[in-house]
């Protein structure tokens, strides 16, 4: 099935763009290969009480920008969605600025030394934001989301009673997501996939990429696509009767992958390995995985 993304996104770094009633978009300079144009920061609410989510990287310019589509209001919030290096280092600088009040699920839950490369292991929320739980301000509502996948932290937000979901990086809308082992779990992924899908919300604001309307049939591509990319890992394995997920990626991407994606490529290639063996189709011998 054809994942139809969408790739056009005119709006220039800092540039403020009103998407819904009470919901901003400010966009961060920091294009690239996974970033697609920069990382989204969204605000939320107006007057005395905003929040900002995802304040991003560390970015001088990003911080200006943020302040600047926000003056003359209070930002009481800081809230963000993972802790990864494009979408929570910027919470302190923010934070410092403004003395709003940090909020995420936690932690980075990968240590470095464990893989747990591109995460912010400095990042510690001043309020720890569980599963199911309401972050409110006057005006807006916010319900966290508990969704690993991408990120062992993950969450997205639900905008009550709009029928708005911040999806973060779980849901992009202008290309997958990179699941990449031990933080990233593919198995986690599909069912948070499978979560979000059995809501009923009409419009994703993602981490990066313009708003996806009508995000139903996006995320059923986005489950085939998982799936079929699942069973050609699978009969990639056995046509080599033993291989590393790096050695799979020319067979299961073909040659016109671009060589800077090479090595997510095969991280997510590991994941769907590693979802692989603990559901006993293949095992694994170090680095090398042999199809069962």
């Amino acid at each position: 099935m054809t994942i139809p993304f969408l790739k056009h996104d005119t709006l220039p770094p800092g540039a403020v763009q009103q998407v819904a009633p009470g919901v901003r978009r400010v966009l961060c300079g920091n294009p690239g290969p996974f970033t697609f144009r920069g990382t989204n920061t969204w605000i939320v609410g107006e007057g005395l009480s905003v929040a900002v989510i995802d304040p991003g990287p560390e970015d001088a310019d990003h911080l200006r920008a943020i302040l600047a589509a926000t003056q003359g209001e209070r930002i009481t919030h800081i809230i963000v969605s993972h802790t990864h290096r494009d979408h929570s280092p910027g919470v302190a600088a923010l934070r410092a600025a403004t003395g709003a009040t940090s909020f995420g699920f936690g932690p980075h839950l990968t240590p470095p030394d464990q893989g747990g490369e591109g995460g912010d292991h400095a990042f510690r929320p001043d309020v720890t934001v569980p599963d199911g739980s309401d972050i409110g301000g006057a005006g807006w509502s916010l319900r966290a989301i508990h969704t690993p996948g991408h990120c062992a932290n993950h969450l997205c937000f639900a905008l009550e009673g709009t029928g708005i979901l911040f999806s973060a990086d779980h849901v992009m809308s202008w290309s997958t997501t990179v699941v990449s082992p031990p933080d990233g779990d593919m198995a986690a992924y599909m069912a948070s996939l499978a979560r979000l899908r059995a809501r009923d919300d009409r419009l994703f604001l993602p981490g990066h990429g313009p708003p996806l309307p009508d995000p139903a049939p996006f995320m059923a591509a986005l489950a085939a696509h998982r799936r079929e990319r699942e069973a050609m890992v699978l009969d990639a394995l056995r046509a080599a009767k033993r291989a590393t997920a790096r050695e799979l990626v020319g067979a299961v991407y073909g040659p016109a992958l671009d060589e800077r994606l090479v090595p997510a490529a095969a991280r997510s290639l590991l994941a769907h390995l590693v979802k692989l063996g603990a559901e006993g189709h293949a095992r694994r011998e170090g680095e090398a995985w042999e199809a069962r």
